[in-house]
């Protein structure tokens, strides 16, 4: 084998890699297929949202993998979809952050949230990337400080949610799981609202019932339960949303 087929196969290889990084990730349904089954439970999750009047709304789940950030992404893309609304999609899961690589706005070299927090000259502008295809806007967790904890705990996250709740008509977080780290309990402290995402057949109901009893139940606007294929056989019927006593049940996924 010669140098230059060497090479042509590396090349081969490497632009077969990055059209890989380029293709859009299969979850974010309400932005690449906004006519599946699964997007029209993130519309259904959009009007619950937007029938309670709140505007800046925690996304979060007892434990890690229940679907959280997807959820936050995909009801974010879904608010987005109404006319001349402006969204922000915050990532504030500075421990385990997914969002800005999900979206492709990950950057080592760019600021986020966490830098925010850390400089208050920077403003909110600084900080926030905006979506050229969608009507929607992005603010990374940044780089990752040293302890979450006592970056969340800042006033300073106050001020910027209070900025974004001025210069958007929705604000969606992506929190932290409750049952890990006392994170998210900060983070609740300055959001209207709280959606909880269980997931189907994985979430034990112990921590479940743990992570409600550490939130504020006045702000738990309801449950969202992710991979519940039950519902998807009733959907030509709408038989797709139950109420509960403490807020809506919401099969998303």
């Amino acid at each position: 084998m010669t140098i230059s087929e060497t090479l042509s196969i590396s090349d081969r290889l490497s632009l077969r890699a990055s059209k890989k990084r380029e293709r859009p990730d299969e979850s974010l349904v309400s932005f690449f297929a906004p006519a599946s089954f699964e997007a029209e439970q993130y519309r259904g999750l959009r009007h619950m949202v937007e029938e309670s009047g709140k505007r800046v709304v925690g996304i979060t789940s007892p434990t890690p993998g229940d679907g959280k950030t997807t959820t936050a992404i995909n009801l974010a893309g879904a608010l987005a979809q109404a006319p001349g609304i402006r969204v922000l999609l915050v990532e504030a899961d500075l421990r385990q952050p997914r969002i800005g690589g999900v979206l492709r706005v990950e950057d080592s070299h760019r600021r986020g949230l966490a830098d925010a927090i850390a400089d208050e000259r920077l403003a909110l502008s600084d900080v926030v990337r905006q979506l050229p295809r969608w009507s929607l806007s992005v603010l990374p967790a940044g780089r990752s400080p040293a302890s979450p904890y006592e970056t969340l705990h800042s006033s300073r996250l106050d001020e910027l949610l209070e900025e974004a709740r001025r210069q958007n008509d929705y604000v969606v977080v992506d929190t932290p799981p409750v049952a890990p780290v006392p994170d998210c309990r900060l983070i609740a402290r300055v959001v209207d609202a709280l959606l909880v995402v269980v997931a189907a057949h994985r979430t034990r109901r112990e921590l479940l019932e743990d992570a409600l009893s550490a939130l504020d139940p006045t702000k738990v606007l309801g449950l969202v339960f992710n991979r519940d294929d039950r519902f998807r056989r009733g959907y030509y019927g709408y038989g797709y949303y139950t109420s509960e006593p403490k807020g809506r049940r919401m099969p998303v996924g």
